[in-house]
């Protein structure tokens, strides 16, 4: 007697839902998919317990056709494609047909839907098999009520995170969506908390000031650029605003958000040496192209995506992102927001009430709980006690400010750094910008670095209008004309014009003057050389030896030559005159290190961390005291740099505190 048959249904869908349905997230992530594919203009969600009770999502799209219920609960059932055209032309977001079949076999489902808003129909499905329909009022789309997740599959409850993570998951899905489609309203709301709202105007950066406050949205850069193949739009912050992971990166192809290595690595390049070491932007990115050019079927949560001409969308955002900060002014922001009077509850919370250009006076398809003065708007909380949950940070708020009249908490930043590191656990681990060599070189070097996490200011949107989207200018970025007053510490230039007072990390400076001008020299083809009395000479074993032999020639293109004594031993008996005499040898030995530790050498990459390194030890330190005419010549230097606003490792140079910021120090106005 044979030994294969083939497994049950209910049993069969129950494996299958554990690639789609992996946590409440996943239900999420699903059903808004369908009611995006269905056109659907306004989406509520509701959850309960972070999705382990109920999860409840209601549209008013189209709907679903009454002989299509039973299909619509059916494996591989779906109205999106037909053929094989079809699947590799996808515009919608779902194609598989096996969302709702995977939720209902884990889980008790209740659905509603009408097509022309009179007669609808309500079905009960449980353990994939419905078990009750009748004909039910309602309003034109599909409301699904997902109850008692995983209560037949006791062994993945077991494994479902702390609420709190869940919930942050649950944000962080609908935050995507919501960015991708800004012509929808969105609402999600947790055990009666209102946590996400946007308006359906169809501005994108109106719902990143939705999700990461006004402070950010102001800062917001937009780019556009396109090739023959790719539409590319976008908004990135200024480097004043970081994170401490990825997950800030948000990538759209056709409205989906995706998950790639290389365009998050064109993102950050984008950035260059604006950003501080193990520091990440904010940046959404959205691309148009040919579905033909991207495969989508590569990975059961769609996430991964495999793409046609990889190399010209990272050239394309990479530049694109250069650009956009070349015509601009990024001397950080200080406002001093702390030093406000105090506003009465009520004044804080119609400031900070959203109330967009447009905004449309809409009501939930399905009413929900009125919130009271005591609601909870939850997001600031989810990083509080996720931060207790793990015990990993401490559940201190700087600078919140009240949004709920008895809750003193932000309304802001819904994908929390908490929430991002569980989410970026199953990520593929992306190349750091900056090399050993910067590490060390940032080590040996007198500036303190300090490395908390960014807090968002928290504040709302009053007007559409108060979001003033920058964009790039031609014109090199300029120091301002600045008098210089003094010195403190032997660190830092204070120095002052007609809008305020200007403070200036001479390191900083001065490292970023001679980091462009070594990297200049570094690309240069120059007979000018050095040559040395002394050889320099260099030992390794036999296998660096035969790494070393490989890569010469990049050595040569950086000006390193090595002639070979013995069998392992490598001399130098000259090298280019602007290489630093006092520390050339450690110097070319860094080279060489990094060749030895690289399984490919990027010419540009080791010209690039020569040049930081160089920078770096030539460049003046703390408690280095200068004359006024020598920090003028610096100010004067700073300003002929093509970025003059941070040092190669990202940290600031200048900072600013206007007129009007010192005035409100010293209570001159109010």
């Amino acid at each position: 007697m044979g030994k294969i048959k083939e497994l049950e249904l209910s049993l069969a869908n129950k494996i299958a839902a554990g690639e789609v349905v992996e946590r409440p997230a996943s239900v999420v992530k699903e059903l808004l998919e369908n009611a995006i594919d269905a056109q659907a203009t306004q989406i509520d969600i509701t959850i309960k317990e972070s999705g382990i009770q109920s999860i409840r999502v209601v549209d008013n799209g189209t709907g679903i056709e009454e002989e299509d219920i039973d299909k619509a609960f059916g494996r591989h059932a779906t109205s999106k494609i037909n053929n094989d055209y079809d699947l590799f032309h996808i515009r919608t977001l779902g194609f598989r047909g096996e969302a709702l079949a995977s939720i209902s076999s884990v889980s008790r489902v209740t659905m509603k839907t009408c097509t022309d808003g009179m007669l609808g129909h309500e079905v009960q499905v449980e353990n994939g098999e419905i078990i009750k329909r009748q004909p039910a009022k309602a309003k034109k789309g599909t409301d699904i009520l997902v109850k008692d997740l995983f209560y037949n599959t006791p062994a993945r409850l077991k494994y479902v995170k702390s609420l709190y993570t869940e919930l942050g998951k649950i944000t962080d899905i609908v935050n995507r969506m919501a960015m991708s489609h800004p012509n929808i309203s969105f609402n999600l709301v947790s055990d009666d908390k209102n946590v996400l709202s946007t308006n359906g105007s169809g501005k994108t950066n109106e719902v990143m000031a939705e999700i990461y406050g006004m402070k950010i949205a102001k800062d917001l850069v937009e780019i556009k650029g396109e090739t023959d193949d790719y539409v590319m739009n976008g908004f990135v912050c200024k480097p004043e605003h970081t994170r401490s992971n990825r997950h800030y990166i948000s990538i759209f192809i056709n409205g989906r958000y995706i998950k790639n290595f290389v365009l998050n690595k064109a993102i950050i390049e984008g950035y260059h040496t604006l950003l501080p070491i193990g520091r990440y932007p904010i940046a959404y990115i959205n691309i148009e192209m040919d579905p033909i050019l991207v495969d989508v079927n590569v990975h059961p949560t769609k996430l991964e995506v495999r793409l046609s001409k990889e190399q010209l969308l990272y050239d394309l955002i990479n530049n694109k992102i250069k650009e956009a900060f070349r015509g601009l002014s990024l001397i950080p922001d200080t406002s001093l927001d702390q030093h406000k009077p105090k506003k009465s509850q009520k004044e804080i919370f119609e400031q900070q009430k959203l109330d967009f250009e447009a905004r449309k006076k809409q009501e939930p398809i399905n009413p929900q709980p009125q919130m009271n003065g005591d609601t909870v708007v939850p997001l600031n909380d989810i990083d509080k006690l996720t931060e207790n949950d793990t015990k990993q940070k401490s559940s201190n708020n700087v600078g919140s400010q009240q949004w709920q009249f008895k809750n003193k908490k932000d309304h802001h930043s819904v994908i929390q750094e908490d929430v991002a590191t569980h989410i970026e656990d199953d990520d593929m681990h992306a190349n750091e910008v900056h090399t050993e060599i910067e590490k060390e070189m940032n080590h040996e070097s007198n500036d303190v670095i300090e490395n908390e996490p960014f807090i968002d200011s928290g504040d709302r949107i009053a007007n559409s209008n108060d979001i003033d989207v920058q964009e790039a200018k031609s014109d090199t970025p300029r120091v301002p004309y600045m008098e210089v007053v003094g010195q403190v510490h032997g660190t830092y230039i204070i120095a002052q014009n007609d809008t305020g007072m200007f403070m200036i990390d001479q390191h900083a400076a001065q490292e970023r003057i001679k980091y462009e001008f070594f990297k200049e020299k570094i690309g240069e083809v120059t007979n000018e050389t050095q040559s040395l009395l002394l050889p320099l000479t260099f030992n390794f074993s036999r296998d660096e030896h035969m790494i070393i032999e490989k890569y010469l020639h990049p050595l040569e293109e950086a000006g390193i030559f090595l002639e070979t004594i013995g069998h392992h031993d490598y001399m130098v008996s000259e090298y280019p005159v602007w290489l630093p005499h006092v520390d050339a040898e450690e110097i070319i030995k860094d080279m060489i290190d990094y060749v030895l530790k690289h399984e490919k050498v990027d010419i540009k990459k080791l010209r690039e961390d020569a040049a930081i390194m160089m920078s770096c030890k030539k460049s003046i330190k703390a408690n280095h005291y200068l004359r006024n005419h020598e920090m003028s010549h610096l100010i004067d230097e700073l300003r002929e740099t093509t970025d003059p606003f941070t040092c190669p490792h990202g940290r600031p140079i200048i900072i600013e505190l206007t007129t009007y910021e010192l005035e409100k120090l010293f209570k001159r106005v109010m």
